[in-house]
């Protein structure tokens, strides 16, 4: 089954953990990674409004003649996977959400350290506490593993998004919405698609509260939240992140 993955903020291809994608793909997924518009190795005009990359992610799909997929997206993508559900819910078999945030208002802003931390370059430090749990020893090893993963591959990589560019998209400090389309949120209360978010207890991005807030609104919504870890759990939990999301797609395919 055809899986396309919208990646992070400041994300490329390669900021996928090679072990996560790789369970997606022993789970049967095709999986299809790629870069956004002037990001990374595409060309064309660069920008992060989520509509943006949703057609970038529908033109893609178009150009590779995939037919219905899983659409799937993390942080900034997981807005963007959304768009794609509200606006071409033909070609949406099932919506895989990863660390995002639902449209509308929320009942937990984010923290303004994820803002201090996504306008400068990042070391190993800011890693564990982007995307994991740094209180947690188990976790700080989870992040050092996926860290090394990461940089396994030196060929052909994706450039890295330009930071003061980055810096510039996302404003002074926490917003609420952070995704104000009432049309993408009446989308989600009215799909029958299934919607699966996979989160964390402790993500400084987006609070995986805001979905719990929505369960009783959301007829298809799944929520997992995986302990322990922050705004990368598929990357604290590669292995049981795919299969989490291959049990969803499965007990919704007939």
């Amino acid at each position: 089954m055809p899986l396309v993955l919208c990646v992070r903020f400041r994300g490329t291809m390669d900021a996928w953990d090679p072990l996560f994608l790789d369970s997606l793909v022993e789970q049967g997924f095709q999986v299809t990674v790629f870069d956004y518009s002037g990001l990374g190795q595409s060309t064309g005009e660069r920008t992060y409004h989520p509509a943006s990359l949703a057609n970038d992610a529908l033109e893609l799909i178009a150009a590779l003649k995939l037919g219905k997929v899983v659409i799937g997206g993390w942080s900034v993508g997981g807005m963007a996977a959304q768009i794609v559900l509200a606006r071409a819910p033909q070609l949406v078999s099932h919506a895989v959400l990863i660390a995002t945030t639902p449209p509308g208002p929320l009942v937990k802003a984010g923290d303004q350290l994820f803002y201090t931390l996504a306008k400068r370059e990042n070391d190993l430090e800011d890693f564990v506490t982007l995307f994991f749990e740094p209180t947690s020893q188990a976790s700080r090893a989870a992040a050092e593993q996926s860290a090394r993963r990461l940089a396994e591959r030196t060929g052909d990589r994706s450039p890295a998004v330009p930071v003061e560019w980055a810096a510039a998209q996302i404003g002074d400090g926490p917003k609420n919405p952070v995704f104000p389309v009432d049309a993408v949120l009446h989308a989600l209360k009215s799909t029958s698609i299934p919607v699966l978010h996979l989160g964390a207890d402790h993500d400084i991005v987006f609070p995986v509260e805001n979905w719990y807030a929505l369960n009783g609104q959301l007829p298809t919504l799944h929520i997992v939240t995986l302990p322990r870890t922050g705004h990368g759990p598929h990357h604290e939990y590669p292995r049981a992140a795919a299969n989490h999301i291959a049990a969803f797609v499965g007990l919704h395919t007939q």
